[in-house]
C-alpha cells in the first residue's frame, strides 16, 4: 500500500477515532439492520465486542506502515471467527457496513477516495483474516 493512501487513512481516521464508541454503536446498528440473519452470530450484550472491534480498528490504523505486525494477530482473529459460525462471506458484508458508517459520520470530510482507500485496506485484513479461518477449518477437520 502506496504512502499517500496510508496517510489518507491515517487521517480520516484521527477524525473517527475521538467518535469510537459512537462508531461502534452505529456499525453494530448498521450491521444488524441490514442483516438481521447476522445477529445470532453475536453475543446479547455488545459492549465488549464493541471495544474489542474498536481496538481492532485501531490496531489496523496504527499498523499500516507496518503490515507485518498485524499478520499473526489477525489470523488468529480469523480462526477464533470460525467458532463464533463466521462464514467467508460475511467478510465483505463487515467491510462494507464498516465503510458506509465512517462515509456518513465524516460527512463532507469523506470523498470516493477514502473509500477506495479503506476498502483497499480492509481487502488486505480480510485477505489475512480468511487465511486463519480457513487454517481452523482445516485442523476442526482434521480432528473429525
Amino acid at each position: 500500500m502506496d504512502h499517500a493512501r496510508i496517510e489518507r487513512i491515517e487521517n480520516s481516521f484521527k477524525l473517527l477515532a475521538a467518535r469510537g464508541p459512537e462508531l461502534a454503536d452505529r456499525f453494530f446498528a448498521h450491521l444488524f439492520a441490514k442483516n438481521p440473519d447476522m445477529r445470532s452470530l453475536f453475543p446479547s450484550d455488545l459492549c465488549g465486542l464493541k471495544k474489542k472491534f474498536l481496538a481492532s480498528i485501531v490496531m489496523v490504523a496504527q499498523n499500516l506502515r507496518a503490515p507485518e505486525k498485524l499478520s499473526a494477530p489477525l489470523r488468529e482473529m480469523g480462526a477464533r471467527h470460525v467458532n463464533y459460525g463466521t462464514q467467508p462471506e460475511h467478510y465483505p458484508i463487515v467491510r462494507d457496513t464498516l465503510i458506509g458508517v465512517m462515509k456518513d459520520m465524516s460527512g463532507p470530510a469523506w470523498s470516493e477516495q477514502l473509500s477506495a482507500d479503506w476498502k483497499a485496506a480492509l481487502d488486505q485484513v480480510v485477505t489475512v483474516m480468511l487465511e486463519g479461518h480457513r487454517s481452523a477449518l482445516a485442523s476442526i477437520e482434521f480432528l473429525s
